[in-house]
């Protein structure tokens, strides 16, 4: 009996090592994780709390914060967590928008958005949201390709490809019975189509869009 507890206790440390490089690493990268994300969202909120008292441009730190913990809670992230990696793309991609990385942004939602559509188990909510999210990128990279004088048939395109994922998430709402969604898609629209209709000239005597 006594060699048998020996025995036993010999093992422990072997026990320990095996779990701390196997599911106690797991473990301790999936809590890493959720400490990051958690504060990520809580510099978007303070961001966007910033935002909405004083401007964008006063919430630029609290973006960057957000940008930055987005960004530990994807390294962190244990491997074969899609679903959730997505996701925090999908927010790390909102925040970076407000901190003038519009081109890298738009790369990756489309990046993004492909694999979302292109994979069956895909909650629909998040890819609404990241198709949503792409439109914009392409909506604020319209507005600033046509204030540094892009010609018409460059910015054309993504001021297009903006108006028709609009149109389909107004569509998709409607057939949803959602009627907030579907007309919050109709105003982005319509703001779409005026755009690409505007004056450069009267695009020049507005505030630059805050993405």
């Amino acid at each position: 009996m006594k060699k048998l507890v020996l025995f036993a206790w010999l093992l422990l440390p072997v026990g320990a090592f095996a779990y701390h490089y196997g599911p106690g690493q797991e473990l301790s990268r999936a809590d890493a994780a959720a400490s990051s994300l958690a504060r990520a969202e809580t510099a978007a909120a303070k961001a966007r709390a910033i935002a909405a008292k004083a401007g964008d441009a006063a919430a630029r730190d609290a973006w960057a914060e957000a940008d930055k913990a987005f960004g530990d809670a994807l390294n962190a992230l244990p491997a074969g967590r899609v679903q959730e990696s997505r996701s925090i793309r999908l927010e790390r991609a909102k925040a970076q928008m407000f901190l003038s990385k519009l081109p890298e942004v738009r790369r990756d939602l489309e990046g993004l958005v492909e694999e979302l559509a292109s994979d069956a188990s895909t909650d629909a909510r998040l890819l609404d949201d990241a198709r949503g999210t792409l439109a914009n990128a392409k909506y604020y990279m319209t507005w600033l390709m046509r204030l540094e004088g892009a010609p018409r048939e460059e910015w054309e395109k993504e001021i297009e490809s903006s108006r028709q994922i609009y149109k389909l998430l107004a569509e998709q709402a409607e057939e949803q019975g959602d009627g907030q969604a579907a007309q919050r898609a109709k105003e982005d629209l319509e703001s779409a189509v005026k755009l690409a209709r505007a004056e450069l000239h009267d695009l020049q005597g507005l505030p630059l869009p805050s993405q």
